[in-house]
């Protein structure tokens, strides 16, 4: 198993407790929580390996499966615990997105595709799950909201790529690439900076001029 595997892996079990974490919050049920986790953790390799024409990776090996289970069993164990600490839900959603940012450049890189289609597939690996989770569950997406969290997938996309420029060994670039989307999104949090909103009048929605 090499480094971008045990990334993969360990985004996967990030990303499913993030989607886990909030299905608890709306009381669904063992199976709802998985399939909410489920989708969090493989919808952005999906949609990324179908549109660079591959077979999408969780069909070719079971274990993406498997490590949502232990996802699931682990919110189960510990729910209590998790539901005390308010930013558990945040941490382990910037720590899976900053390394599924990761996989989807490599993934798409070995498919000989230029670096710029990397840097969006890496933030289509990171973001779209998220998008799914957010949907099942009846939330606005976070992604469309004014929180940095795309913009921070291109922030680790460009430092990835300088790191490829200067040369630098594909791990430490990696590692450099996920901690500044993980630091990204907790400055951005923390000091409250976010994307300026596109301000409108509600009477341009379509059901106001009907």
């Amino acid at each position: 198993m090499n480094f971008i595997n045990i990334i993969d892996y360990v985004g996967t079990f990030a990303f499913a407790i993030s989607g886990i974490r909030l299905a608890s919050a709306k009381q669904f049920d063992w199976f709802g929580a998985y399939v909410v986790g489920l989708v969090t953790a493989i919808g952005g390799g999906t949609t990324r390996d179908l549109l660079l024409n591959i077979t999408p990776f969780w069909m070719l090996q079971p274990s993406y499966l498997i490590v949502t289970g232990f996802a699931l069993l682990f919110v189960i164990l510990l729910g209590k615990h998790l539901i005390r600490l308010n930013n558990t839900f945040f941490i382990f959603d910037a720590i899976g997105l900053g390394l599924f940012v990761v996989v989807g450049i490599e993934k798409t890189l070995a498919a000989h595709f230029p670096f710029w289609v990397a840097i969006v597939m890496g933030m289509i690996t990171g973001s779209v799950g998220g998008i799914i989770r957010d949907i099942l569950i009846n939330e606005v997406p976070l992604i469309f909201r004014k929180d940095i969290y795309a913009l921070a997938c291109v922030v680790g996309g460009l430092v990835y790529y300088t790191c490829f420029m200067f040369n630098f060994k594909p791990e430490f670039a990696q590692f450099l690439a996920a901690f500044s989307i993980i630091l990204t999104r907790i400055l951005a949090v923390r000091f409250h900076i976010s994307i300026p909103v596109l301000k409108g009048n509600d009477t341009d929605l379509p059901s106001k001029i009907l």
